[in-house]
């Protein structure tokens, strides 16, 4: 066959991906395989062994005239499909548990190779893709060792030993049966060449087909607010058009196969019928020979035609083991790095030592930073969007690496530290709160895994968070729904907060904690904030410069630089940058207040 070529420089071809999967996955299971193998060879004896009892059997009636040659045969026969069925639930049973250990396993390795990934990795990806890499392609893998194991154990053993009955009964007869071998495998080196093209495209359509249904899902909202139920239709009907299509050719290419045998099977079983009924009628052949034969040649049928397949199956589930180690190969983003040094916090002194940084090489988004976020205070970070300011969060959580420069805490180069040992000394809360499926109570727990209960409650009251959680009916074990839709903005955002608080961690990180919330939720939110901020060292993004104003210390960033600094009276005095967006701000909340002069 193609498959079994010699080895390609390319890494996923057939024969490279082939020997991988050997030896990554089935080797691991070679005792339960080599069980399976015997059971399927014992499945393919009793299989040939009845093909060969039959024209015992009729000779035993209509030559020997022998009744109780025919009832031992009978048990025997009986005796033989009990073995048989029980060799074939055996190995089924065993190839099944294999298979689905595989698939385990697979999925926890992509899984986890995902979360060793940075952010950038997924910045231009969509998440429907890694989905379908999950289900398609850790399936792939056993599905292929499946189609070996079922091919090499099952069909190709039934086929020899049916084979064998075929030669004893009657050799010349046998080599007619062989006509179908060489057009076969013509036809089928041709098609796996286009099947590869259209599986791999079919995926990708597939792909687009979920990422639609996700997207429109979970922006329900702003699809039915903006009518566009038909547009989101129109995506869909686009992509499972697309797939529709790949399928049919796929179907239409890989059904060719089975016309093609059936044609050859029909020749040759016409030319055995004719070729037995000389034998049997001109030289006394006897009639249980013939009909040996031809048991043995049709049950050799169904493997044969299923070996003949095997090229075309194997290359289309091997599609999918692309689809996997294409993840599973590139290099992590956040390669494992607990080897380092842990970041040891006396005072959670932090700072930005002329930090320079680009998302692409040819915008800088940092240039030249140089800041102090003091211990125990508030550090505000103002300015227009675009300027930088979420890229120093970023930075501190080592989503990203500096691209000169250095950031330190406490005197230690945070790259020199591990990047667990760094995120469990800060608390982050964001603008979008993320909450996972489950109850209130896991999601205030996610913060510090294996909080007692009443550190639990004590961080959503010291959240202002309990009140509202207690109005539920089931209270902390009311469910949160997909993202958290089952509760309001504020009440999300104090989840958030009572997460971070349980935590307790000497960093805070806040991003635009308060921005998508009305002015109630806002003072619960501040409220839950001042909580979360007393003694520790808190870096704030706000665009509410009302949010900010007590706070120690206001960094207006402009362009990747810090331009102004200081309290929130003296930037006033300065009549600056600062001065300018606060005046500004007053003009759009209090058009009032248009005639008033600050500073």
């Amino acid at each position: 066959m193609r498959f079994f070529r010699a080895a390609s420089s390319d890494k996923y071809s057939a024969y490279a991906l082939f020997r991988r999967i050997i030896f990554d996955d089935a080797l691991s299971y070679w005792p339960r395989y080599t069980a399976a193998l015997v059971l399927m060879a014992v499945f393919a004896g009793a299989t040939a062994i009845s093909a060969y009892l039959l024209g015992t059997m009729i000779n035993a009636a209509y030559v020997e005239k022998n009744y109780r040659e025919i009832v031992a045969l009978g048990l025997l026969a009986m005796l033989i499909f009990v073995v048989k069925a029980l060799a074939t639930y055996g190995s089924t049973l065993l190839v099944a548990w294999i298979s689905n250990r595989i698939v385990a396993n697979n999925q926890r390795r992509l899984f986890d190779k995902l979360l060793q990934e940075d952010i950038g990795f997924f910045a231009d990806r969509h998440s429907s893709e890694f989905v379908a890499r999950l289900v398609t392609g850790a399936a792939a893998v056993s599905q292929t060792i499946t189609l070996l194991i079922t091919a090499l154990g099952r069909d190709l053993m039934s086929l020899i030993g049916l084979t064998s009955v075929m030669v004893i009964q009657d050799p010349v007869m046998s080599l007619a049966a062989l006509v179908i071998a060489p057009p076969a495998m013509l036809i089928m080196r041709k098609m796996v060449r286009r099947l590869r093209t259209i599986a791999r495209t079919q995926f990708t359509d597939s792909t687009r087909t979920i990422e639609t249904m996700q997207e429109s899902l979970q922006g329900l909202r702003m699809v039915k607010a903006f009518s566009l139920e038909d547009e989101m239709r129109r995506r869909l009907a686009v992509s499972v058009a697309a797939v529709e299509q790949e399928s049919n050719k796929l179907a239409r290419i890989a059904g060719r196969s089975s016309p093609m045998m059936e044609v050859l099977a029909g020749f040759t079983i016409s030319l055995a019928i004719v070729y037995g009924g000389y034998r049997v009628i001109d030289t006394g052949a006897t009639p249980g020979q013939f009909f040996s034969f031809l048991a043995a040649f049709l049950l050799a049928y169904e493997p044969a035609k299923r070996l003949a397949r095997l090229n075309i199956d194997l290359n289309n589930a091997l599609v999918g083991v692309r689809i996997l180690y294409e993840v599973l190969d590139t290099p992590p983003g956040e390669p494992n790095d607990d080897s380092k040094p842990s970041l040891t916090l006396s005072a959670a002194h932090l700072e930005f030592d002329r930090v320079n940084f680009a998302y692409r090489a040819e915008a800088p988004v940092l240039r030249d930073m140089s800041l102090v976020a003091e211990p125990g205070k508030i550090t505000a970070l103002v300015g227009a969007s675009g300027g930088g300011k979420s890229t120093v969060f970023n930075l501190i959580l080592r989503f990203y690496e500096v691209g000169g420069g250095r950031i330190v805490i406490d005197g230690q180069n945070i790259a020199d530290v591990s990047r667990r040992s760094l995120r469990q000394n800060i608390a982050y809360v964001g603008q979008i709160v993320q909450l996972f499926r489950g109850t209130i109570r896991d999601n205030i727990a996610f913060g510090r895994m294996g909080a007692s209960e009443a550190e639990i409650v004590a961080a959503a009251k010291a959240a202002h968070a309990h009140d509202f959680i207690m109005g539920f009916p089931a209270g902390y074990d009311s469910q949160v729904g997909e993202h958290g839709l089952q509760l309001s903005g504020g009440q999300r955002q104090r989840i958030s907060i009572a997460r971070a608080l349980i935590k307790n961690a000497p960093i805070i990180l806040l991003d635009e904690a308060t921005a998508a919330l009305d002015s109630e939720s806002e003072r619960a939110v501040q409220q839950a904030i001042g909580e979360l901020c007393k003694g520790r060292t808190t870096l704030v993004i706000a665009h509410r410069l009302s949010t900010i104003m007590h706070a120690d210390c206001i960094l207006v960033v402009e362009n990747g630089s810090i331009v102004e600094s200081g309290r929130h009276e003296d930037l006033l005095r300065r009549n600056g940058r600062y001065a300018s967006f606060y005046r500004l701000q007053l003009k759009e909340q209090s058009p009032e207040l248009r005639s008033v002069a600050v500073g």
